[in-house]
């Protein structure tokens, strides 16, 4: 049996040095629940097992790389996406899934991206575009097309949609094929700016969302994404 065979909500396929993970939830646009956010905390440490892998594609099925957060799931109850009935939030549970990603030294290509989930951005948004920029997107939740995405630097190649897989892994194969160690201790040592960035911000900004859960504007935001209507802040 593949050691991928366990995942449900992940599939993967490994091929010519390079293992394509795919977030397994169009039905949903790949929304990050309970059951995906476990698995992405242990695909991490089986790839860096795999001596088949040396590069990792991770892209989305259906239309979506992901939009994130599950809101109507989230509209039932506080932390509903991602937490079993009564389960206590642990803010170490989403570092560790971080950290382990962080910690992978083989490469990591993203093909079709969506929209970016919110955990995290507060570490990797200002590293790539400035804090300034970062606030602005971040705070008004722009929404950004492929050609600003890359004119910013948020990502670093843009390709027609029916394109964009084959980019990704022409990139892989190319990696895959090249000198190993010095990318993989490449990517490391620069992921130390990240991982510097993990440690000073990524407790306080989970620990401030969770408090969120709690606030009428978040019951208001995904009461209206559910009912399909213009949310009416401030009014709880």
């Amino acid at each position: 049996m593949s050691r991928y065979a366990r995942y449900e909500c992940l599939t993967v396929d490994v091929a010519d040095k390079v293992a394509t993970v795919t977030l397994n939830r169009p039905q949903a646009r790949n929304a990050i629940n309970q059951k995906l956010i476990r698995e992405l905390r242990t695909i991490w440490d089986d790839l860096a097992d795999d001596h088949a892998v040396n590069v990792v594609v991770l892209t989305g099925a259906g239309e979506f790389f992901s939009v994130g957060g599950d809101v109507k799931a989230m509209s039932e109850r506080p932390g509903g996406d991602v937490l079993e009935e009564g389960e206590v939030h642990d803010p170490m549970i989403s570092r560790r899934g971080v950290t382990r990603q962080l910690e992978l030294d083989k490469p990591i290509i993203v093909s079709r991206v969506g929209l970016v989930a919110g955990d995290g951005g507060t570490v990797i948004w200002p590293l790539l575009i400035g804090i300034n920029k970062a606030k602005e997107y971040l705070i008004r939740g722009t929404l950004l097309k492929g050609k600003e995405a890359e004119r910013i630097g948020l990502v670093n190649h843009i390709a027609p949609r029916a394109e964009v897989l084959a980019k990704a892994r022409e990139i892989a194969v190319e990696l895959a094929n090249g000198p190993t160690w010095a990318i993989r201790w490449t990517k490391l040592s620069i992921n130390q700016i990240v991982k510097d960035r993990v440690n000073m911000l990524l407790e306080a900004s989970m620990a401030l969302e969770q408090v969120t859960f709690e606030t009428a504007d978040h019951k208001e935001a995904t009461t209206s994404f559910k009912e399909k209507r213009k949310p009416r802040f401030g009014q709880g």
